[in-house]
C-alpha cells in the first residue's frame, strides 16, 4: 500500500500548535516512523524547550534554525534571520534529498512567513516539491490563504482566555 504524506497545518492565537505537532511525532515515532523536528525562531539554550530533547530521546532528528526573535530578542539582527530563514529552507530541501523522513515537523515556520523573513512563495513551492510519501507539518500563527489551501489538514488554536493576561508568567513544562 502506498502511503500518502499529507500536509498538516496547526495556526492561530492560541496555546497549542507545537504540542499538537510534537504530539504527533511521538506517535510517529512510536509506529517507527522516521522523524525530523525542525524549530524556527526558538532559542532552546536559553529556555530549554524540553519538547526537543524528548523528541531527540525518542530517536527524532532535531534542528533549530533561525534561533530567536527580534520582536522578542532586540538582540538579535533581523537582517540576520531574513538571511538565515531562506537558507534553514534550504537546508532541509537539501537532507530530503538525501535522507527521508516519513515526518518532517516545520515548527513556527509560519512566523518567518508572516514577518516576512520568508517569502511565502519560497514555502509554497518547498511544501509543492516534498516527497509525496513525506508527511508535512507547518506550524505558527497567522498562516496565509495560500498555505491552507494546500493543506490537508487545518485546525485552528484560538485563544479564548490566557494566564498571561493575568500577568502569569510562561512556566517551564507548560508553556516552554
Amino acid at each position: 500500500m502506498k502511503k500518502l504524506g499529507l500536509i498538516h497545518l496547526y495556526t492561530g492565537d492560541g496555546k497549542g500548535k507545537t504540542t499538537a505537532a510534537v504530539g504527533l511525532a511521538a506517535r510517529a515515532l512510536g509506529s517507527g516512523f522516521n522523524v525530523c523536528y525542525c524549530s524556527f525562531h526558538k532559542r532552546p539554550e536559553k529556555y530549554g524547550y524540553s519538547e526537543m530533547e524528548s523528541l531527540r530521546k525518542l530517536g527524532a532528528t532535531v534542528l533549530n534554525f533561525a534561533k530567536g526573535h527580534p520582536h522578542l530578542d532586540k538582540t538579535i539582527d533581523e537582517n540576520q534571520i531574513r538571511k538565515e530563514v531562506p537558507e534553514a529552507v534550504q537546508t532541509i530541501k537539501e537532507r530530503l534529498a538525501s535522507e527521508h523522513y516519513d515526518l518532517l515537523i516545520l515548527d513556527e515556520i509560519l512566523i518567518s512567513v508572516r514577518d516576512h523573513y520568508l517569502d511565502e512563495s519560497v514555502l509554497l513551492d518547498f511544501i509543492k516539491a516534498k516527497p509525496e510519501d513525506t508527511e508535512l507539518v507547518l506550524t505558527g500563527r497567522a498562516a496565509t490563504e495560500n498555505i491552507m489551501e494546500l493543506a490537508d489538514y487545518v485546525s485552528f488554536c484560538k485563544k479564548l482566555k490566557h494566564p498571561y493576561d493575568r500577568k502569569i508568567r510562561s512556566r517551564k513544562g507548560i508553556e516552554y
